[in-house]
């Protein structure tokens, strides 16, 4: 989460992000300009220093990237660098924190799809250390990694979801997963929701699906998405976390409670 002068300048940044042409295109162009500043310390300190000219910055990168990158990425990116950032770092992830949203953007009313296949993908790496390990391999290149992830998902999700899923590649998380689960929060705040994970002991039906998304969307007021993780150890109940806060209303836990008083 960026803080003072770099969440000011995200959000003077976010605002030249019209949606004007293609935003997926638009989204992975600004992820290669991401990807050019954390791979190029002296551009990106260039592109942060305060005391260079506005104008002067946006020359630089209007030349770096002539040709490279669509008219709509260059302007968010001379947009960028005419801010105040807090630190280098925050310029080059306010522009994959974009790319996100344009790329999210593009799926249009497939939005909740893309959240869906997002979470879905998480789930397959958490289930499957193989596949973590070979995508997490500092002996594999990028590239290879991303043909794995093509020949895995090719024809069988959106293309706003390999898009995504390949750009978690670069290094810019600790792990893909967590990048994968802040990508889905950032297409869910596109579509003015927030994502509530649930941990149940069992599938829910559909019926109390629609009645704990409707609980959840008057609670917070704004609509909620739902990921919903059968996980054995709930025994029964479930467990509800939304951003910082969680719901527990597990028979682990209210066993869990009952000990603890017993011990005291």
């Amino acid at each position: 989460m960026m803080r003072g002068a770099s969440a000011d300048a995200y959000a003077a940044t976010a605002g030249s992000l019209t949606g004007s042409g293609d935003a997926g295109a638009v989204g992975r162009d600004l992820f290669g300009a991401a990807d050019l500043l954390r791979s190029e310390p002296s551009l990106r300190r260039v592109a942060t220093d305060a005391s260079i000219p506005a104008e002067a910055k946006a020359g630089l990168l209007r030349e770096v990237l002539a040709g490279k990158v669509s008219e709509a990425a260059l302007t968010v990116v001379t947009t960028a660098v005419g801010q105040r950032w807090t630190s280098g770092r925050d310029l080059a992830d306010a522009l994959e924190r974009l790319g996100v949203v344009s790329v999210a953007r593009s799926a249009g009313g497939d939005a909740g799809r893309l959240e869906d296949e997002l979470f879905a993908f998480g789930q397959v790496l958490q289930d499957n250390p193989p596949l973590r390990d070979a995508i997490s391999d500092p002996a594999r290149s990028r590239d290879d990694k991303a043909r794995l992830l093509d020949t895995l998902l090719d024809d069988k999700v959106l293309p706003a979801t390999i898009a995504l899923v390949q750009q978690s590649l670069s290094g810019s998380y600790r792990t893909v997963s967590v990048a994968l689960a802040d990508y889905q929060k950032v297409a869910a705040d596109v579509r003015g929701e927030s994502v509530a994970t649930v941990r149940v002991a069992r599938p829910l039906a559909d019926n109390d699906r629609t009645r704990l998304t409707d609980a959840l969307t008057r609670a917070y007021g704004r609509q909620i998405h739902l990921n919903v993780v059968v996980d054995p150890d709930v025994i029964g109940g479930m467990r509800v976390e939304i951003g910082d806060d969680v719901i527990d209303g597990t028979v682990s836990s209210r066993l869990d409670d009952a000990r603890r008083r017993l011990a005291g």
